[in-house]
């Protein structure tokens, strides 16, 4: 057990931690915040900054934001170091009021960290608080400090004194755990299931609020009858409509969105939106609460290593496509349209076939958020993947019950056995509650998709529901490069290179510069249309520039590949067929 992870019971003395939190300059991106360390007894005081914050498993190194840390106490300053990249010891002997004062670079807008301009305020905890290594199971004060009287503060931690935006957190968890946005962003109140909701909306854009509560009321409605309610007082929606961020990221009381601006009168491009937040609001449960056992006590300072990212992820993102359809928010062809959407970006990741399931889950914390230019050859994302698998998972349950069980019942089983509680769940503590909602022994299944790249047998599930996977090829062919190619500041650039292609083999490496074709200039415009006209097994001539070195390659043309694929109805369906698919999607 690390020393990050070895909580004492708080100490007998009166010892209290509290923080506040300005911004008196908003457009210099500098939180200014203090610690206020009262009655410590000990000669030294480290404090730590978390270097990654759950839900996002990458070692984001946040210390790296802290500047002007200075500690002092009624006599004046108190002798500080730096003594690791998180770690700042001060030396209090004789002193027993302490004060620390630091400020916080805050000018990256995403769900994870911390921003700050002269519109609106957001951090999260992680990003800018410190720990003491064992307190933190006592309780921490915070005031919110805004730079105009016109700013509110929107959070979910408890209220002291709303006036004077004095908040407290039970524990440094839940400090970590509650998001704060500080601005003049619109606030809608609203109920679902009986409890009270907010809508927070910072950014201009083309939300609708009342729409966008009114299809969240019926996601909340849904998932609640999944796990029997809501395990919750109130909940917070924090949504910042931003020029072109996608994320979300779960807390136990709230969740953070952030959404293109405009990205809302596109009626794809709502449904997306809505699938965002009906996989946030999942995580209430799968993640938040049902976890796995190296995430059920937090170690602020290293990453936890599990296979389970797959069910925590991917379970979550296969929810994600079907609670809207059972809220009404989209329908059964929407819901079809997404699922094929999916597994065609499975199907089209050449890294599927080298990365394990266990593996990508695994390797999260190196791997999904540090993607290269071989990515895509090398790996594959328990998100995807993991949506795949549950996806196999609840059609297998379902053909076998008849629809009287299904995968709602695994996280019934897995809310109930450790969720409710928080107990961490072993690899194999989830393994034995599919099966044994399955009621079958899936160990062959587990091995082969969890444990081996072997391919997802798609058809075989599918078809007791009268469906399978349809290739879709162009009526006009675009011969197989195997090269990716975007525009960069006018020039052509190959992004991607797969594994075995003929690009591959033609020498043709990522980042290298398209020029021409057979001496004639292309773009990546054009580049299909130039493809189409030729044959497989012709050999065309690659001009590139690679690394400044000009290059021409000869490049032997492959067969094309299927543009997409998608989730199509067998011909002459049975009984039997319809009446499971019916009771799969409605």
């Amino acid at each position: 057990m690390t020393e990050a992870t070895a909580i004492r019971q708080p100490k007998p003395t009166a010892t209290t931690i509290a923080y506040q939190v300005a911004m008196p300059q908003p457009a210099s991106h500098l939180f200014e915040v203090s610690l206020q360390v009262n009655n410590w007894q000990e000669n030294q005081l480290d404090l730590k900054m978390p270097v990654w914050t759950p839900g996002s498993y990458l070692v984001r190194e946040y210390a790296r934001h802290v500047q002007d840390f200075v500690a002092e106490d009624s006599n004046g300053n108190l002798a500080s170091k730096k003594v690791s990249k998180n770690r700042w010891r001060i030396e209090t002997e004789n002193s027993s009021e302490i004060t620390v004062r630091y400020r916080v670079y805050a000018n990256e807008l995403t769900v994870r960290t911390n921003h700050l301009d002269s519109t609106h305020g957001y951090f999260n905890g992680a990003a800018l608080f410190f720990f003491i290594s064992g307190w933190e199971r006592q309780p921490i004060r915070v005031q919110i400090i805004p730079p105009y009287s016109n700013w509110q503060v929107s959070t979910t931690l408890s209220v002291v004194d709303r006036k004077a935006n004095i908040y407290e957190a039970q524990d440094f968890d839940t400090l970590v755990d509650s998001p704060v946005e500080i601005g003049t962003q619109e606030v809608y109140d609203f109920e679902a299931v009986n409890k009270p909701h907010q809508l927070a909306v910072w950014g201009k854009g083309n939300a609708k609020p009342q729409k966008i509560i009114e299809d969240t009321q019926k996601i909340i409605e849904t998932e609640a009858k999944i796990f029997d309610g809501v395990p919750y007082d109130r909940y917070l929606f924090l949504l910042h409509l931003s020029g072109s961020g996608y994320g979300g990221l779960e807390h136990k009381e709230s969740c953070t969105l952030n959404y293109p601006r405009f990205g809302f009168r596109d009626c794809n491009k709502y449904n997306r939106f809505m699938q965002l937040v009906a996989h946030e609001f999942f995580h209430l449960w799968n993640v938040k609460r049902i976890r796995p056992h190296v995430l059920e006590k937090f170690n602020y300072e290293a990453e936890s290593y599990t296979t389970s990212l797959w069910f925590c992820e991917g379970t979550t993102s296969y929810y994600d496509i079907l609670i809207p359809l059972q809220a009404g928010v989209y329908e059964r062809k929407t819901c079809l349209e997404n699922l094929s959407k999916d597994i065609t970006r499975y199907l089209t990741i050449p890294g599927r076939n080298v990365q394990p399931l266990g593996e990508s889950s695994y390797d999260a914390w190196i791997k999904l958020y540090r993607r290269d230019a071989n990515s895509d050859n090398n790996q594959i994302s328990y998100y995807l993947k993991g949506e795949m698998v549950s996806l196999l998972l609840d059609l297998l349950i379902r053909a076998k019950h008849n629809n009287q069980r299904s995968l709602d019942d695994v996280m019934r089983l897995m809310w109930q056995r450790f969720g409710k509680q928080e107990i961490g769940f072993s690899e194999s503590q989830l393994r034995n509650a599919i099966a044994e909602v399955a009621d079958d022994n899936l160990d062959d299944f587990f091995v082969r998709y969890i444990e081996t790249t072997e391919e997802l047998p798609f058809d075989e599930y599918l078809e007791p529901f009268g469906l399978y996977v349809k290739a879709v090829e162009d009526d006009d062919p675009v011969f197989h490069t195997g090269m990716k190619v975007v525009t960069e500041n006018g020039r052509e650039i190959i992004k991607f290179v797969e594994a075995d292609s003929p690009a591959a083999k033609a020498g043709i490496d990522a980042e290298d510069e398209l020029l021409a074709i057979d001496d004639i200039r292309i773009t990546s415009e054009f580049l299909s249309d130039r493809l189409k006209d030729y044959q497989a097994e012709d050999t065309i001539q690659v001009t590139v520039f690679h690394q400044d070195q000009l290059k021409t390659l000869p490049v032997t043309l492959a067969k094309p590949l299927p543009t997409r694929y998608e989730l199509a109805r067998l011909d002459n369906l049975s009984d039997l067929q319809q009446q499971n698919l019916s009771g799969w999607l409605g």
